[in-house]
């Protein structure tokens, strides 16, 4: 790797790393009910938003209630944009008069950025309407996010509370996550975009004229569809010669700015921030990947000041960053090595085996390989999956880390909330194994690790590998999920595999060569969206209410300092031992066996 490369990571980490202690104490003050400005200067908004809505600001909630208003709330959402999608044809801002969305895309993008997962089967620019994204979509990434972050502050007062049968009110904690986080980010986010080139308009799409035309060969067809052919039976071809260009608008830059903020991904434009009109300058993508991390990472330094002790912050933000640079590098030095295969012919190969300027398919030339690879190491640590560059060009290794770090549970920072939680799991579960190892009963921050809280654990660590693994199996067993697969044998595998991946662990990017927007998968990935996200969250907000119940035990000479560098490799190699059991035998039929079919042909 060269020095600019190093310095171009180190840049993202040493800035991501100095603004989360700020924010992170920002939105403790915030959850805690402490003077911030924005919370009092806005209190009347706040407190009308509750009065219209009937709710009790001051009354707290068990963990059923708090998870039955979450899981209502949520289908309400759902409900809304299944339904401006299905009626778009006859909805107000819709300039491109863009028709209806079939049924099963409907769902399936429905349940998408409900659940934050942001997976996109379809053409953004070409499919949904200015009203749908903005109402529809960008209202979810906002109410998405909000809802991760809802379920990590009450597993926090779970953890720092005593005595206590109640983990907060879901209403409350959903609006100040909107109002005084989510909403000022987005807003300064936005400005900053669009001062950067990112459009944000409700202008029809414009039509201009190439400066100069291009031209391109296609088959002839007859009034049946067919292709004709000369006498000697070889296809006809005509010429198209196109003179002009449509180019795509709309309100962009606001819908890019939370769905990057709220770690929610899917592109106002079908390639997402690869678009100019999305992602135009090196700075616009420098700030929207600094703004994919920046809240998960913050949330790990509120989670430290909301239990009293920011050494326990600081050990797991610490344990999700070593492990996010360790494959940062990975991933570019891949990719900067490129496919020996198709080195330069004429140089000696023998020398040099390295593909020369490494493998820059599929990626934006404004950004580079390290930029790209940085990328996407981000977008899949985070819960977030836009893209600046095309995974499925990636070579086999460097496509197969951003797939295994969704396959770690999406906890290497994580989306947000979600990646905190659920790293607080994997926490729970490395000092319950510590424990076994002393023989003694394991705690976590002064709360009893006990087999209820354990089996809900093991509930949140297994479901996301069911779904992944068993809907591939699947997909792969059924002529309906062979049918969308146009790539054969390893990479084939890979591209179902990352589609699971993807909708199992609520991420969103893909492997572009699957053709997923069909009823088979939209059914499938929609409904592994949906349990992935809420059969997590409701054993979560078990836990909460468990340990919430429970006094606090004293800390004594076997207590496992869980504030520690010792304890962050405990939990790094949990982390990582419980993804290589459960999906390195799935690797080595996909990524693994392309990367050594590569290098055998060299």
């Amino acid at each position: 790797m060269t020095a600019q490369g190093l310095l171009q990571i180190a840049i993202y980490v040493i800035v991501l790393l100095t603004l989360t202690k700020p924010l992170g104490t920002y939105m403790a003050r915030v959850y805690q009910d402490e003077s911030v400005g924005l919370n009092r200067g806005f209190a009347g908004i706040e407190l009308l938003f509750y009065r219209l809505s009937g709710v009790n600001p001051e009354q707290e909630m068990r963990w059923t209630q708090y998870a039955l208003a979450l899981l209502a709330f949520n289908l309400l959402g759902l409900l809304v944009v299944y339904v401006l999608q299905r009626f778009q044809d006859v909805l107000p801002l819709n300039p491109q008069a863009l028709p209806a969305v079939t049924p099963d895309s409907s769902f399936n993008t429905a349940v998408s950025f409900t659940t934050n997962t942001n997976w996109q089967g379809y053409g953004g620019e070409t499919t949904m309407s200015y009203l749908t994204q903005m109402l529809g979509l960008s209202v979810q990434n906002f109410l998405s996010a909000a809802s991760g972050m809802a379920v990590l502050v009450a597993l926090i007062r779970g953890l720092s509370r005593r005595n206590s049968n109640s983990i907060g009110n879901f209403w409350v904690d959903m609006t100040r996550s909107t109002l005084y986080i989510l909403l000022p980010l987005s807003f300064l986010l936005a400005i900053v975009l669009v001062g950067q080139g990112v459009v944000q308009s409700f202008n029809p799409y414009q039509t201009v004229n190439l400066q100069e035309s291009v031209s391109y060969s296609v088959p002839k067809l007859d009034a049946d569809g067919k292709a004709v052919v000369d006498a000697e039976g070889k296809p006809v071809s005509v010429t198209v010669q196109i003179q002009q260009q449509t180019l795509a608008l709309g309100p962009a830059a606001s819908q890019i700015a939370i769905k990057q903020l709220g770690t929610n991904g899917g592109g106002f434009f079908n390639v997402n921030s690869a678009h100019p009109y999305e992602n135009p300058t090196p700075l616009s993508n420098f700030l929207e990947m600094l703004a994919i991390l920046l809240i998960p990472s913050a949330l790990c330094y509120t989670f430290g000041v909301m239990v009293g002790d920011t050494r326990q912050g600081w050990a797991i933000l610490g344990a999700m960053t070593l492990v996010f640079v360790a494959l940062i590098f990975v991933m570019v030095s891949a990719e900067q090595s490129g496919n020996p295969a198709l080195s330069a012919l004429g140089v000696d190969q023998t020398a040099n085996s390295q593909q020369a300027g490494g493998n820059m398919e599929g990626k934006e030339a404004r950004f580079g390989i390290v930029n790209s690879g940085l990328w996407a190491v981000a977008t899949t640590a985070a819960s977030n999956g836009s893209v600046n560059s095309l995974h499925d060009s990636y070579t086999p290794i460097g496509g197969m880390v951003p797939m295994w770090l969704m396959q770690l549970g999406e906890v290497i920072y994580g989306g947000v909330g979600s990646g905190l939680y659920g790293m607080i799991v994997f926490a729970i579960v490395a000092v319950f194994i510590a424990g076994l190892m002393i023989g003694r009963t394991p705690e976590y921050l002064g709360k009893k690790i006990e087999a209820y809280e354990m089996k809900m654990a093991a509930i949140v660590i297994l479901i996301p590998p069911f779904m992944v693994l068993g809907g591939t199996a699947l997909s792969l067993m059924l002529d309906a999920g062979k049918a969308s697969i146009f790539n054969p044998g390893a990479h084939g595998f890979s591209e179902v595999l990352y589609a699971y991946s993807s909708a199992g662990n609520n991420n969103g990017s893909a492997f572009g060569g699957l053709s997923a927007n069909v009823p088979f998968y939209n059914f499938m990935l929609g409904s592994a969206m949906l349990f992935s996200r809420y059969w997590l969250m409701i054993p979560v907000l078990v836990i909460a209410g468990s340990l919430a119940a429970k006094k606090k035990v004293p800390v004594g000479p076997g207590t496992l300092p869980t504030h520690t560098p010792l304890f962050a490799v405990l939990l790094i190699i949990t982390v990582l031992m419980v993804g290589a059991l459960t999906f390195v035998p799935a690797l080595a039929l996909g990524p693994i066996v392309e990367h050594l079919q590569m290098i055998g042909q060299h």
